[in-house]
């Protein structure tokens, strides 16, 4: 067994060495001009290690199935750190050696006082003439070791370009606006929120609100509901009796406005008042009024 690992490795190096120029056209062209096939070279990157020959390209395939108890023989690359601040990585670099992009994932942060990072994220560059000049920075991470997990964005916007940013899924299906605090922890302020009562069918389950919450992230109520059902709107209620129910003692029309005549431009439903009247109006163009007075 010893001997055929053996055999199996001097066979791989032997394939790694015929790599820098063994494509087949490649293969003609240079018996054709009796050039060699070009070596390994060290790479003039900043921490140098070992350069494909240029424009050689790398073909991997593999028919096995990704199986645990066999080794997943179909990770035809594996990654390993061999110690808990190493992070492996694959980056890209522009014509003159600069990183611009990086895939890369840790479990400890490079700062021994941070938390334990245990993600994978997708980094690149902070703008040429900023105060964080070329630097790698993370834009996408998704964690690991953890049965949901919390996906970040940094300074990333988000633009859906004709499709659909759907949330969809089992219980409370929510879009939350949060505050940050230390090391990333998010506060919830505000949700909207389809929510997790049963779809019974005629439209029924799923209602609309928007939830606030308390300093401390605590849901307090839903300040705005609405009926997925009838469409019925709820202000301070879950159970909205007609169009728009108001839970509150009172609504306020801010500014005044008195209509011109009885056939003013208006509504059916317009409503309008001045220190004098109350106008409604009962049909397209037409106003009744009542007076004010005081008590």
């Amino acid at each position: 067994m010893k001997t055929l690992k053996t055999a199996a490795l001097f066979i791989l190096s032997l394939s790694l060495i015929y790599l820098g120029g063994c494509q087949a056209s490649g293969a003609s062209k240079q018996a054709s001009t009796g050039a060699q096939t070009p070596a390994f070279q060290s790479s003039t990157l900043p921490g140098g290690g070992i350069a494909f020959p240029h424009n050689e390209r790398i073909h991997l395939s593999t028919d096995q199935k990704w199986v645990a108890s066999e080794g997943h023989l179909s990770d035809l690359i594996r990654l390993q750190w061999t110690a808990e601040r190493a992070k492996p990585a694959i980056a890209w670099a522009d014509e003159k050696g600069m990183d611009k992009t990086a895939i890369v994932s840790h479990d400890k942060a490079n700062n021994p006082e941070q938390h334990d990072h245990k993600h994978i994220s997708i980094e690149t560059t902070m703008s040429p003439d900023g105060e964080h000049k070329d630097e790698l920075f993370t834009r996408l991470e998704i964690p690991y070791d953890t049965d949901v997990s919390e996906i970040r964005t940094h300074s990333s916007n988000f633009n859906v370009m004709d499709g659909i940013l759907r949330v969809a899924g089992e219980g409370h299906r929510d879009l939350q606006f949060a505050k940050t605090g230390e090391e990333n922890e998010t506060t919830p302020l505000w949700s909207l929120r389809a929510d997790s009562s049963e779809l019974a069918g005629n439209n029924t389950g799923g209602d609309f609100n928007v939830v606030r919450y308390s300093d401390e992230g605590e849901a307090i109520d839903s300040a705005l509901f609405m009926k997925r059902s009838d469409g019925k709107i709820g202000v301070g209620t879950s159970e909205p009796q007609s169009k728009l129910d108001v839970n509150g003692d009172g609504i306020s029309i801010r500014e005044a406005k008195t209509p011109a005549s009885s056939s003013a431009p208006g509504n059916k439903g317009d409503i309008a008042w001045d220190e004098n009247y109350i106008y409604v109006c009962v049909a397209k163009d037409t106003w009744k009024r009542t007076e004010l007075s005081s008590w």
